[in-house]
């Protein structure tokens, strides 16, 4: 199996993270997130959109997008619940982190410390603001809970870690989230658990 990746990016951690945790090996292949010429030659047979993480199964098959994949190998396993109301709060949580965290939180990171871009004003204050709202409705629902569904460690758990550990390289203060931060830790306690690094 190969996973074709970039390092940094929070949304390729995700898969990896729950590849290790389930003991699957496979290769990788690191792609260069700001010189993107070579995707067509390398993902344009696999993937249309030319994003990573793609991956490409052991019988041939691509699958792309962190979500999807992390459904794939989570499904049957004690990261996906069995409950259909528990099931759909995690695709809840995923598409929220897909929709609220990754356009704001991940472009902002994106921009200061991997592109090292400078943004307009207007456009660095709209996503640090809607970057915030996300970590405050993450904060709030988090208070009181061990986990995002049904009080146990999910695919959704890992979906909004991905972007949300690493917000303040994009200027988000998590002192501010204090149920957020013990949360990031319960996660790292979790048996198996890489790092973004790693």
């Amino acid at each position: 199996m190969i996973l074709y990746e970039a390092a940094d990016s929070g949304n390729c951690y995700k898969v990896r993270l729950l590849l290790g945790q389930l003991g699957i090996s496979y290769e990788r292949v690191e792609l260069d997130v700001i010189d993107r010429s070579d995707r067509p030659q390398r993902l344009g047979a696999l993937n249309p959109a030319l994003r990573v993480p793609t991956l490409v199964l052991d019988d041939g098959r691509p699958l792309a997008e962190s979500g999807a994949i992390l459904w794939y190998f989570g499904d049957g396993t004690q990261y996906v619940p069995e409950d259909p109301y528990d099931r759909a709060q995690v695709l809840q949580w995923m598409f929220f982190e897909q929709y609220c965290v990754e356009p704001n939180i991940a472009v902002l990171r994106f921009w200061k410390k991997i592109a090292k871009l400078t943004p307009g004003p207007g456009e660095e204050k709209a996503k640090a603001d809607a970057g915030a709202e996300a970590l405050a409705a993450m904060e709030s629902y988090i208070t009181g809970k061990e986990f995002f569904v049904g009080e146990v460690y999910t695919i959704a758990d890992i979906a909004l870690y991905g972007y949300t550990h690493v917000a303040d390289e994009g200027g988000f203060d998590l002192g501010l989230y204090p149920e957020l931060m013990t949360w990031m830790t319960r996660v790292e306690g979790q048996d198996g658990f890489v790092r973004i690094g790693d």
